[in-house]
């Protein structure tokens, strides 16, 4: 008895053709495909690349999977014996075998029942020739099921791509976002260490100022109370010496007296440093914010541009970067688009094109479309190009 296959007919299929392996060969990236089956993809697809991942192969002669067609071999030798030996394959109304197929019924028969009422005048064809049409309309039939099946793998892997550049993307924004928020908060450091710096020195200054005025205070204090305790003692002595240091008594106690100047302006200036400190600071700092009326969107950018941190500027490069082909990008043209429409007022641009040969700056319409030539909605001026077609 044959034994069963190690795997389901399914896992013995190729999936180009869909049917068993014939010479499968092995490709770098682990697959296995029909060696004609990846000729003729090769051929139509123009470029040596994988049928079922894309990867891009660098052998124009892959091996063959020895141990894979072994097993298909296997497992059509055993499948042709189960039909070459089944119960179905002969008549089961007269135990012949089913060589003939009934084109107006649909179904295989024997000799007996060819020349039987029930299909004498039906049209009977060999059932090998009957199986050969039969498979070539299912092939036909199973053609666009293998083109869409193609085209899903390319939108799968376009998805794929969009996936790992929107990891990408993010990270590299949020990179951008906190060295931009770094700078700003930076700023805002600096500028509270200098506005503490400055209140610090005029809490000093106003101090030192303070601090000599209360010791020359406490100066005429003490001198002034020396006196007045000299004349009290005068006063309290007896008559005679009273009356002889009479004179020097009086025009000590007579003496002219300032009353001492306040100080002004001696208390810290509060109101420069908290009026409107938020909005100082804020028109402070656009001293190092730049505005810039037009941003450009890296994703409507064509892979050979490639645009600065800042997304102000663009610059042509030779080498292609690997980019996602998303409907917002222009593949065909050298051509990026600024990030914010417009749809009515008057609008104007100063552009540093610089020492470039060839430039061109435009309008387009929201709908044009990106992957032909500029036609219709397009509004360009440059060198060497002008081109106005609205």
């Amino acid at each position: 008895m044959a034994s069963k296959p190690s795997l389901p007919e399914e896992d013995l299929c190729c999936t180009v053709c869909c049917d068993i392996f014939r010479d499968p060969v092995f490709l770098s990236c682990t697959h296995s495909v029909c060696k004609a089956c990846l000729k003729e993809f090769w051929k139509q697809k123009g470029s040596r690349e994988c049928p079922m991942c894309r990867k891009r192969l660098s052998m124009d002669n892959p091996p063959c999977n020895l141990a894979l067609k072994n097993l298909c071999d296997a497992y059509l030798q055993e499948k042709g014996q189960r039909f070459s030996a089944g119960p179905d394959v002969h008549c089961s109304l007269h135990s012949e075998k089913l060589k003939l197929f009934c084109l107006d019924d649909k179904q295989s028969i024997c000799v007996v029942c060819r020349d039987s009422k029930n299909h004498k005048k039906h049209d009977c064809i060999p059932i090998d020739e009957a199986a050969l049409d039969h498979k070539e309309e299912v092939k036909t039939a199973l053609k666009p099921l293998k083109d869409m099946l193609e085209v899903l793998n390319e939108v799968k892997l376009t998805c794929d791509q969009t996936a790992e550049h929107i990891k990408t993307q993010a990270q590299h924004t949020e990179k951008q976002i906190k060295e931009e928020f770094g700078k700003l908060h930076q700023f805002l450091q600096d500028e509270e260490e200098a506005r503490i710096a400055a209140l610090r020195k005029e809490e000093k200054q106003k101090s030192q100022t303070m601090t000599k005025k209360i010791e020359e205070m406490s100066r005429e204090i003490s001198s002034l109370s020396d006196t007045i305790r000299a004349i009290e003692k005068e006063l309290g002595a007896d008559d005679i010496s009273f009356l002889q240091n009479f004179k020097a008594t009086v025009k000590k106690a007579k003496c002219t007296l300032s009353i001492p100047e306040k100080v002004s302006e001696s208390l810290i200036h509060v109101a420069k440093y908290l009026g409107n400190l938020q909005f100082r600071v804020w028109e402070k700092m656009q001293e190092i914010v730049q505005y810039a009326p037009v941003i450009l969107d890296p994703n409507t950018a064509h892979p050979h541009l490639i645009l600065s941190e800042d997304l102000m500027s663009v610059t042509y490069t030779k080498d292609a970067r690997q980019l996602p082909e998303n409907p917002e990008r222009y593949d065909d043209l050298f051509v990026v688009l600024g990030s914010k429409g417009f749809n009515s007022g008057t609008h104007s641009w100063d552009i540093e094109v610089g020492g470039n040969k060839a430039w061109a700056l435009g309008v387009a319409l929201e709908s044009v479309q990106r992957n032909v030539f500029l036609k219709g909605g397009t509004w360009v001026h440059g060198r060497p190009v002008k081109i106005i077609e609205f």
